[in-house]
């Protein structure tokens, strides 16, 4: 298909071709809106899983992965620390390998500016322990917000973002 099949006008420049405008439906009412629904996240926040198999490590650092709050992941022991030690951070990278050996996760400290470097096979529990902060902020739930507020007739409607703590 062609660009003009898309209502695209190939003699205008670039940016001089029109915009779709809003929704018609009809009966005429533009303030329709067709959503898609979206996919119910998980609610992990308190979550302690537990990790029996290295299917149910990799599964579960997959999940902390796309978890938008800290964990706090119990170190296996050592002789320096034989009943392990916790360290809590934000699971922002995870280098899948084909052994636990090889595999590792990385976290941004809450406590710091370090970011350890922490091997799967470390790894002897993860614990979900920090608030999600993306809970409840679905397009969905901004969408509903919005429509809340101009149900009521509220006029320039504008959503606000959560202060940071």
């Amino acid at each position: 298909m062609s660009g003009r099949e898309h209502g695209h006008d190939g003699t205008l420049p670039h940016s001089a071709q029109a915009v779709a405008g809003p929704p018609q439906s009809k009966n005429g009412l533009a303030d329709q809106l067709e959503v898609v629904p979206g996919f119910e996240r998980e609610n992990l926040q308190g979550w302690i899983p537990q990790l029996a198999t290295e299917a149910d490590v990799r599964a579960v650092i997959e999940k902390a992965f796309d978890y938008r709050g800290d964990v706090t992941i119990t170190r296996k022991g050592d002789r320096q620390h034989p009943e392990g030690f916790q360290i809590t951070g934000y699971l922002f990278d995870r280098r899948v390998g084909p052994t636990l050996e090889t595999s590792v996760v990385r976290l941004m400290l809450a406590t710091g500016n370090e970011r350890p470097a922490i091997p799967y096979s470390e790894i002897a529990a993860i614990a979900f322990t920090g608030r999600d902060t993306a809970a409840g902020k679905s397009y969905e739930a901004w969408v509903k917000k919005y429509w809340e507020k101009r149900a009521k007739g509220e006029k320039n409607i504008s959503i606000e973002p959560e202060a940071l703590e």
